[in-house]
């Protein structure tokens, strides 16, 4: 069941929005060589207790982390640990919050400068693909116009969208219905209305789109070691367009 909000309930999803997009920005700041990943996951721990908000992933069916820190060949759900950061690396972050018993959810890819032209292309690809997304969450389009404007972006440039990973509707629950694939046919799925708030979050790699789990049961790789990027908003569908509820 798709549960549309209300105003107000929107205007709280923002505040959470809001919290989660300051905290990226932080963290995004301080990603230079020599930082561990374990060092940015306590830094965007901290940054929400301070702002009186929970950490949405922090025992998540078991994650044991607050931010989501997927590197390179790593597609999502990657665990921070004591690597170093070096010049080449790009990082994706997935962080979300809970603030008035609602959710935010976002996720930005970080290059750690100076990087290859590929991967320089990858991220900026990836976050061009979320944003033709997000222009096609409107009242009366279908789910899977939103899905068709990323995946049309990310292979007109080569690349591949993931297929096992998907974005998802949100609110009181961080997951909720309808799935939002990053894939498929335009004109499917359910009609867009105004009061749905979605997380939408292409996950796009350099070649091929297959991905494995590691044996940690969390972090998904690319199986062909290609290099992998992935961007999100949790964005509110609106009678006046598509509202970013994710950014500052």
């Amino acid at each position: 069941m798709i549960i549309l909000k209300s105003f107000r309930e929107i205007e709280l999803m923002r505040s959470a929005g809001r919290i989660v997009a300051e905290i990226l920005e932080i963290v995004r700041s301080a990603i230079k060589p020599g930082v561990t990943t374990r060092m940015l996951d306590a830094l965007a721990e901290n940054e929400a207790i301070k702002r009186k908000s929970l950490p949405a992933f922090k025992g998540y069916s078991g994650y044991p982390y607050s931010l989501c820190c997927s590197l390179n060949q790593q597609v999502v759900h990657g665990m921070p640990t004591s690597r170093e950061l070096v010049e080449g690396d790009i990082l994706s972050l997935d962080f979300g919050v809970v603030y008035g018993n609602f959710y935010g959810d976002s996720a930005i890819t970080v290059p750690v400068l100076p990087v290859s032209d590929v991967a320089t292309r990858l991220v900026k690809v990836t976050e061009e693909s979320l944003q033709k997304g997000i222009e096609a969450a409107v009242v009366g389009n279908r789910l899977s116009d939103i899905s068709h404007a990323v995946q049309s972006h990310v292979e007109k440039h080569g690349f591949s969208v993931v297929r096992e990973f998907v974005g998802h509707g949100i609110g009181k629950n961080l997951h909720e219905s309808p799935q939002v694939p990053n894939f498929g046919e335009p004109g499917r799925g359910v009609k867009l209305k105004a009061g749905m708030v979605l997380a939408i979050e292409p996950m796009v790699n350099e070649k091929g789109h297959r991905v494995k789990i590691l044996d940690d049961g969390w972090t998904a790789v690319t199986c062909d070691d290609g290099l992998s990027a992935h961007f999100e908003h949790t964005v509110a569908i609106t009678d006046n367009g598509p509202e970013i509820l994710t950014k500052l």
